[in-house]
């Protein structure tokens, strides 16, 4: 397909991503149940089909997976692996629901046009961007502006393949994203269908504190995934801990139910450490995978 294609092939998608996201369940009932699903990082180094069947054991419709450099694959494996990793989930009736990749830009160095046809071919519908950083001695909007290109050409890239940018919002002082508005800045311009946020809580709760109700409804129409996961001050530094024991509040979720939010919902539990290949770590993973995801299931009105 060529570029001058962007404009009809961005109706196409926005079409198809309607139709294929499922919507929140409400305390009512109305709708239907969202996509869940979790984020494999803790389990880097075993093989897919054990991944995919802690997937399946622990009842949702899919994973978030790293697939970038020192991921479960690396992008210059991607044609060979990325079938192979998805045919497991599939046998299993999961998807791969967000592919985390180390792409923000069109590039040969991030093979990112291969990877991103490779992952659409094999009906995985969002990936996540890799961030930007800002440099503190330069002037940072001069900065935000350079990206606009590098984000219009990702964009169209995107739109001709049939896949969704997601940006995730990080905390921190030299990240693009950390204040929300900047990055939203120049996503407006774009439909949420082409560009959006991966709405990170944990980080918009340390950014904002008190103010992340405001960040939150500031890209309301622009959240093409909700990132659950907690956090606690620890010699002034974030500290991520299970869920419902940290800063992160509840109402959040109440707030997605409220609004009938439509996308994904990913849980991430990165406070676990060791090896998942050691048989004790790997059940105190599961178990603890299996606890906070009781925990949002109940934020969200879903147990």
């Amino acid at each position: 397909m060529n570029r001058r294609h962007f404009l009809q092939s961005g109706a196409a998608l926005a079409g198809s991503l309607a139709t294929s996201v499922p919507s929140l369940t409400t305390a009512a009932g109305k709708g239907t149940r969202n996509e869940l699903c979790f984020f494999t990082k803790h389990l880097q180094g075993l093989p897919f089909d054990q991944i995919a069947d802690i997937a399946a054991e622990l009842g949702v419709d899919g994973i978030e997976a790293p697939i970038r450099p020192k991921g479960h694959i690396e992008p210059e494996r991607i044609e060979d692996e990325l079938p192979k990793f998805v045919g497991e989930l599939k046998k299993r009736n999961l998807n791969l629901t967000i592919m985390t990749s180390g792409i923000n830009e069109v590039s040969s160095e991030q093979r990112t046009e291969a990877v991103l046809r490779t992952a659409a071919s094999l009906g995985v519908k969002r990936f996540r961007m890799l961030y930007y950083k800002y440099d503190l001695d330069l002037p940072i909007w001069d900065q935000l502006q350079a990206v606009r290109p590098k984000i219009k050409d990702l964009v169209q890239l995107c739109d001709e393949i049939g896949i969704q940018p997601l940006f995730q919002n990080h905390s921190g002082k030299t990240y693009f994203g950390a204040p929300v508005w900047d990055i939203y800045s120049i996503m407006r311009e774009y439909k949420p269908e082409q560009f959006a946020f991966a709405f990170d809580i944990l980080h918009a709760t340390a950014e904002g504190g008190l103010s992340w109700p405001l960040e939150a409804a500031l890209v309301k129409s622009h959240r093409g995934a909700v990132y659950f996961k907690d956090f606690a001050w620890k010699n002034k530094k974030t500290a991520t801990c299970p869920l419902g024991q940290g800063m992160v509040d509840e109402a959040f979720a109440k707030m997605l139910v409220k609004e009938n939010y439509s996308g994904p919902v990913s849980l991430h539990v990165e406070y676990l450490e060791g090896d998942p290949k050691d048989a004790a770590i790997l059940k105190e993973f599961k178990a603890a995978q299996d606890r906070d995801f009781k925990l949002l299931k109940q934020w969200l009105g879903l147990a």
